[in-house]
């Protein structure tokens, strides 16, 4: 399955499920990122660490690992 990592800059995508454990999972939830919000990727890094989304109104920058964690479905362009 596909994760927030792999979607493009300028693409909206839904979460499906969160993968990681323990705090790490919290502290994703506690950002905003749970089954069933929408998610549009603003821009990446030059480097390609942090990526920048847009979630539920604000934004939110994280980097590469925790975005692994992060799967997705419906990946569209906006």
């Amino acid at each position: 399955m596909a994760t927030l990592r792999d979607v493009k800059v300028g693409e909206t995508c839904t979460v499906a499920r969160l993968t990681g454990t323990g705090a790490v999972k919290r502290r994703i939830m506690d950002m905003g990122l749970t089954k069933g919000a929408k998610v549009f990727v603003r821009k990446v890094a030059p480097l390609g660490d942090p990526i920048e989304c847009t979630v539920r109104g604000y934004e939110l920058s994280l980097r590469k690992d925790e975005a692994q964690d992060v799967e997705v479905t419906d990946i569209a362009k906006a």
